[in-house]
């Protein structure tokens, strides 16, 4: 019985320590292996002490004897010593067997005679059994006062190695054991009590490591802890009442994006393939119409991810379509992350993407990519390497260089041109166009040579509008065309009246080059003056140095008009219509000029150079100087000559001017006569009022120009009375007197006065009476022009000769030159697509 007591006590022991280890913390589960173990122990060691006690210590007659001797050490000492004679044996032992037998029976009289209780062991399972009584009790208020606490303990005391988890009064719901936080940056923890919570503490604390505790109070039900950013992992001990809670925390990097691009598949119309855009910027652009998804490259391996919704930037306002919702959940692929695809308009918006890693942790807020839908801008057109205006003949032609640029490829460029007629006429004005080369889907710029002659396209003399033009791929674009070049087509008349203006300029520029070298020679003789010492002072060495540079700025000009001047000799040989003795004086100016410029004035500006070095002595300056003095003055001369054959050329070209200005008074007449003849049938007898309005604005146009023409012959006649006064040349009277006697300026106003009453039949008559007029006039001072001034019938110069070979030279390179360009033209036009000019007269 005492045995069983000690090892109920045992085990109540061990539950109860249980209990009360499991107030005070979570006891672990090999600690309470080993208290379960202890209070087991403690019946199995007490049975084996007890048996000893009772049975195997006291089952031999001396070991009772020795157990009686303790309290009665007197009968015990008799006891042992009759046992001990009872134990001898007879054969050897003296003693009788009387004497044995009597001794036995006095200590057996004894024993019998006295009460042998006392002599037991002292017993002690009263004692435990009451503290058995007392374990029990505490074990039954324990489960009276906090039944599922003894219950939990119960179970854990009974199964140390399962999971039964500790009972707290204060109890948490979905606490977690391991969180991942952002590194270095503060976060929090939430910690929910369970609705059954037995107790709610209104502050709990929680300890990261060895740091400072950190506390929260309660608030619905949660407290929520904000600890610093923390570097490296460690855990966070966490007390509410009886609750402790252990969370391992492990700080990590937030998820980031490694790379980010943009898949881009363009509009069909464009032809392009997908595009993939690198999105390292934060921006991507594409064309409105484009289809487009993202795919983000991450650091590590996402659990989710979502995107959107778009939103628009600016003003809020979407001009280039509506925006749809855009945004969803992106679709992962391990460290991939895709999005949705969405159209694009030709607006701006931003999309906010968001993703949570493996572990739970957010990556870090406001990432956001821009897309900027761009419209497809119209092609760009240039042209290069040609002046916006130009002046040409028929047969000339021009050549230059046409960019097209667009942003997603050019698709054909080309030229059109449209004439304008300078003068009333029967021809229409040139309008055409030609294809030159097409592009494709993806070329952006395209750069093309282009060739242009008027005469390969049946053009005649007229005001040409020339424009290059570009077209994209974008379907139904109107052209987009370059600025404008004017081509002013002239026939030989007007070329020539331009020759001799230009040839004006040209003298002048010759005469102001010889007053600026007569200047420089002043300054020079000058300095010649004085003695050879002082000209090598500092100051006239700086004079020196002067006339060195100014020398200098001479030869450029010379070098400038002399270029000019085998430009105009070039011009007027084209001509064709310039006689011959003009073209001979034309080129001894040139020649003049041109020897000027590569020879004479360089020598001078040499001398000048070497007479202002340091190096010389003063003889050696005034030597150099008077070498340069000389060659000044005959250079001098050399350019005053050069004058002389440009104003002798000029005049002749002059004269010519004026039969080439009769002409064109003659063409304008005829251009009129021919305007009109066309609607006679329509404007006969009719007032102005009841004029078609295209008709109207053709007489309107004829009489504009015949006030031109009138006033174009009264400067003609002016020009010749200036012309006779410097020549006294007979048939330039013999001109101004029929012109002053035919009374010609009253009979154009009559043209015109008739041309406002529409009386176009007699205005018709009249202007061909006055174009007749005209031309015989250019004819016979044509003819008396160009028919003095020859030899007698002699064997020709051969001066003569050499010039005139020289002139067919130039004349057959020309020749040459404008059948290699027109050649061009016309294998641009056999390399255009279709691209046939549509100009009147094109044969």
């Amino acid at each position: 019985m005492e045995a069983v007591v000690a090892g109920l006590v045992g085990l109540l022991v061990s539950f109860l320590l249980v209990l009360v280890l499991d107030r005070m913390w979570s006891t672990p589960a090999w600690l309470r292996l080993l208290i379960l173990i202890g209070g087991v122990s403690l019946f199995a060691v007490f049975a084996p002490y007890w048996l000893h006690r009772w049975v195997w210590g006291q089952r031999r007659d001396t070991q009772l004897a020795r157990l009686i001797a303790r309290r009665n050490p007197g009968l015990g000492d008799r006891m042992l010593g009759a046992i001990e004679l009872q134990e001898q044996r007879e054969e050897v032992e003296t003693m009788s067997p009387r004497l044995r037998e009597a001794a036995l029976q006095a200590v057996t009289a004894e024993v019998a005679s006295r009460s042998l209780d006392e002599a037991l062991p002292p017993s002690s399972h009263r004692r435990w059994a009451l503290v058995a009584l007392v374990l029990a009790a505490s074990a039954l208020l324990a489960f009276f006062v906090m039944p599922k606490a003894g219950w939990n303990a119960l179970q854990r005391w009974m199964f140390p190695l399962s999971k039964t988890e500790r009972y707290t009064f204060t109890r948490l719901v979905d606490a977690p054991q391991r969180m991942v936080v952002p590194l270095g940056e503060a976060f929090e923890v939430k910690l929910r009590l369970a609705e059954d919570s037995e107790r709610r503490p209104g502050r709990a604390s929680g300890i990261y490591e060895n740091q400072q505790p950190v506390s929260a109070e309660l608030k619905d039900g949660v407290y929520r802890f904000v600890f610093p950013g923390q570097q490296s992992a460690g855990t966070i001990d966490f007390r509410a009442g009886d609750m402790l809670h252990a969370l391992r925390v492990e700080p990590l990097a937030r998820p980031a994006v490694r790379s980010a691009e943009a898949i881009v598949m363009p509009p069909a119309y464009l032809g392009l393939g997908e595009r993939v855009v690198d999105c390292a910027a934060g921006v991507v652009s594409a064309v409105a119409g484009s289809k487009l998804c993202f795919v983000l490259r991450m650091d590590r391996e996402l659990r989710s991810g979502a995107y959107g919704p778009a939103q628009l930037l600016g003003d809020g306002e979407d001009d280039g379509g509506s925006l749809a919702p855009y945004g969803g959940g992106l679709i992962m692929d391990g460290e991939t992350a895709r999005s949705g695809e969405f159209e694009l308009g030709a607006f701006s918006c931003e999309i906010p993407f968001s993703w949570v890693d493996k572990d739970g942790l957010e990556g870090a807020s406001g990432y956001r990519l821009r897309v900027d839908g761009v419209e497809d801008a119209p092609a760009l057109c240039y042209v290069q390497g040609i002046e916006r205006q130009k002046v040409i003949l028929p047969e000339e032609s021009v050549d230059f260089e046409l960019l097209a640029e667009d942003d997603f490829g050019v698709r054909v460029v080309g030229i059109e041109w449209v004439g304008e007629l300078t003068r009333p006429g029967a021809v229409k004005p040139a309008k055409g166009e030609m294809q030159l080369a097409a592009g494709a889907a993806g070329i952006e710029r395209l750069l093309e040579g282009v060739a242009f002659s008027p005469a390969a396209f049946g053009i005649g003399p007229q005001k040409i509008v020339l424009r290059a033009y570009a077209e994209d791929f974008f379907l139904g674009r109107v052209r987009s065309f370059s600025e404008p070049l004017i081509l002013h087509v002239l026939s030989r008349d007007e070329h020539a009246q331009l020759l001799k203006s230009q040839f004006d300029r040209q003298i002048g520029d010759l005469q102001d080059l010889a007053r600026r070298e007569t200047g420089l020679l002043d300054e020079n003789e000058r300095l010649g003056q004085l003695d050879d010492a002082k000209l090598a002072d500092d100051e006239n060495r700086r004079r020196l140095e002067a006339q060195a540079s100014e020398e200098a700025e001479t030869r450029r000009r010379a070098d400038e008009l002399a270029a000019r001047m085998e430009q105009l000799m070039k011009d007027a040989t084209r001509n064709g219509q310039i006689d011959k003795e003009t073209l001979r004086k034309l080129a001894e100016a040139q020649g003049a000029m041109r020897e000027l410029a590569a020879r004479d004035i360089p020598s001078v500006e040499e001398k000048l150079s070497e007479s202002r070095e340091n190096s010389n002595s003063p003889e050696k300056t005034a030597k150099d100087l008077d070498g340069a003095i000389e060659r000044q003055r005959k250079a001098l001369e050399k350019m005053r000559d050069a004058i002389a054959r440009a104003n002798d050329a000029n005049k002749r070209l002059e004269a010519g001017t004026f039969v080439n200005r009769l002409k064109k008074a003659a063409g304008e007449q005829a251009g009129i006569v021919d305007s009109l003849k066309e609607g006679f049938e329509r404007m006969l007898g009719l007032s102005s009022k009841r004029l078609d309005p295209a008709d109207a604005r053709k007489i309107e146009e004829s009489s504009k120009q015949q006030a031109d023409t009138a006033s174009d012959l009264r400067w003609l006649q002016e020009d010749l009375a200036h012309y006779f006064a410097r020549t006294k040349a007979d048939p330039i009277q013999e001109l101004m007197d029929a012109m002053k006697q035919s009374d010609i300026d009253s009979g154009l106003e009559d043209v015109r006065t008739q041309l406002a009453k529409n009386h176009s039949f007699g205005a018709a008559e009249q202007a061909k009476k006055w174009g007749d007029q005209l031309t015989q006039w250019a004819g016979q001072l044509g003819g008396t022009m160009n028919g003095g001034g020859g030899g007698a019938g002699g064997a020709p110069d051969a001066e003569d000769e050499d010039f005139e070979f020289m002139l067919r030279v130039m004349k057959m390179i020309q020749s040459e030159q404008d059948l290699r360009a027109q050649t061009r033209v016309l294998e641009q036009l056999r390399r255009s697509t279709g691209s046939l000019p549509t100009s009147p007269g094109q044969r």
